[in-house]
């Protein structure tokens, strides 16, 4: 099944990659940067997308930047036990059960054979 993408969104998301593969080699986000690997990889996008996101990503650190976005509520990621944590870091008992019974709640939903598999 193909990955589809709307036309409005093709070229932003172009843009995100060529942005992401710039900075996992380390490579400066420039829009002359961003436009040359997305031109390479046989791709086209309106001039002012590659020179908002240089814009956006000048002096910051793109790797922090996706850190920070896991764990924000809405942002897809999370991070579980996140009620749980302050309370245990303050040392109060409650939360460090409370997290422990999570955890072993979470290992008995992982053991649940349900009779099937991802290979059926």
């Amino acid at each position: 099944m193909p990955f589809k993408v709307a036309a409005e969104e093709k070229s932003e998301l172009m843009v995100t990659l060529a942005a992401l593969i710039l900075n996992d080699d380390k490579v400066p986000i420039t829009a002359e940067n961003l436009t040359k690997l997305i031109n390479a990889a046989g791709g086209d996008v309106e001039s002012y997308w590659p020179k908002l996101f240089s814009q956006l990503l000048d002096g910051r650190d793109v790797n922090a930047l996706l850190l920070n976005a896991a764990g924000t509520p809405g942002a897809g990621g999370g991070s579980s036990g996140g009620a749980a944590a302050p309370a245990a870091a303050a040392g109060d008992s409650k939360g460090k059960e409370k997290e422990k019974e999570k955890e072993k709640e979470k290992e008995e939903e992982e053991e649940v054979d349900m009779g099937f598999s991802l290979f059926d």
